[in-house]
């Protein structure tokens, strides 16, 4: 025996690996500023939006930031089920 341990299962989590950046930009392609602050009624998607402000408020925010992941978690969800619909 070497003594290593088995290779970890890659996590089945779709967050896993990546960041807030990322989701808020994916977010932002797909519904827009102005989509984002009527499905989260945050001021930093409401009034004068931007990836830097949204960011810093977000990383101080843990229930906002659970809300934007939540949603991002929600927008996966659903373009699965689009390419679904179209595939049949």
């Amino acid at each position: 025996m070497t003594g290593q341990s088995p290779p970890a299962a890659p996590s089945r989590d779709p967050l896993h690996g990546l960041t807030l950046e990322a989701i808020l930009k994916a977010l932002e392609a797909e519904y827009g500023w102005q989509g984002l602050g009527e499905r989260i009624p945050l001021r930093c998607f409401t009034s004068d939006p931007s990836l830097a402000s949204s960011l810093k408020f977000l990383r101080k925010t843990p229930w906002a930031r659970a809300k934007v992941e939540s949603l991002y978690l929600f927008m996966l969800r659903d373009l699965r089920r689009q390419q679904q619909a179209a595939g049949r």
